[in-house]
C-alpha cells in the first residue's frame, strides 16, 4: 500500500455487531478508583449483546450496574486496513442459571481460574469504523 492514504468509513450498526461477534477478543473500559481501567478479556455476541466470563474478586464487576464501553478491532499492521467497533451500554450481570449454564459452555475464557460471574453489556450505543485505502470506492 506504501504512500496511499487511508479514510474512515462509518458502519451501521448491523455491520458493527456482526465484526464485533466475528472475533472472540477485545477490550471492556470501566471505572476503577474513579479512573478509566481498560481489561483485555474473550467475548462472545448473543442476541446483539456482549457477553464476558470473569471471577468474582475482578475489578471488571466494578462496572456491573453501571456504563461500559466494550471494543474490538482487526488492524492490519503492515497495510494499516481493517476495522474497530466500540459498544457502550450498560452491565449487568446475568444471574439466570439456566443462562449461565449456557454461557459457561458457550465462553471459554483463556486464562486459568474459575470464571464464575457472566457480564452481560446491552449496546445502547455502537460505533463502528472501516479503515480503508483512499482509493477504494464506497459501497
Amino acid at each position: 500500500m506504501g504512500n496511499v492514504g487511508r479514510r474512515l468509513i462509518e458502519l451501521p450498526r448491523w455491520e458493527s455487531l456482526r465484526l464485533l461477534g466475528s472475533v472472540s477478543y477485545g477490550r471492556i473500559v470501566f471505572t476503577s478508583q474513579a479512573l478509566p481501567a481498560v481489561r483485555p478479556i474473550n467475548h462472545i455476541v448473543d442476541d446483539g449483546a456482549v457477553v464476558v466470563r470473569t471471577h468474582l474478586g475482578s475489578e471488571v464487576l466494578a462496572g456491573v450496574g453501571v456504563v461500559v464501553a466494550y471494543e474490538a478491532d482487526e488492524i492490519d499492521p503492515a497495510e494499516h486496513t481493517g476495522w474497530s467497533v466500540i459498544v457502550t451500554g450498560l452491565a449487568t450481570l446475568v444471574r439466570d442459571p439456566d443462562e449461565v449454564a449456557r454461557y459457561t459452555q458457550l465462553l471459554r475464557p483463556w486464562v486459568n481460574g474459575e470464571r464464575n460471574q457472566v457480564l452481560r453489556i446491552r449496546p445502547e450505543l455502537v460505533t463502528g469504523y472501516r479503515l480503508a485505502p483512499e482509493d477504494v470506492p464506497l459501497g
